[in-house]
């Protein structure tokens, strides 16, 4: 049952931000980035009694993925504004996130 629950209010966000983001697309944009989706997963993390040394662990690992993220982000607005279509454009910016995760593995790993 608690699953159902996580799944109904996390798509309810979702919906929510997709609205917003539909009627004002930069105020949808800087709402879409705010880490509601780590402070969620916390959030269920923490009611289904996670230890916090595990839940700590969770949010370095959402800081090791950040600046992959940034750089998917930037490729698929960058291309978006160059009038690639919206399915090779997240192509690419997955790409680029992989990528820079490899980056970073081998350079701090």
């Amino acid at each position: 049952m608690f699953t159902v629950l996580k799944i109904t209010i996390s798509a309810l966000v979702i919906g929510v931000i997709t609205e917003i983001a539909r009627r004002y697309p930069t105020v949808g944009g800087v709402i879409a980035a705010l880490p509601l989706v780590s402070l969620l997963s916390m959030v269920w993390l923490s009611f289904q009694g996670t230890n916090p040394a595990d839940i700590s662990k969770f949010a370095m690992g959402v800081l090791w993925g950040f600046p992959a993220t940034a750089v998917m982000v930037f490729i698929i607005a960058f291309m978006l504004k160059h009038t690639f279509p919206l399915s090779i454009a997240i192509l690419v910016g997955v790409g680029g996130w992989f990528l820079c995760l490899k980056i970073q593995e081998t350079v701090f790993g």
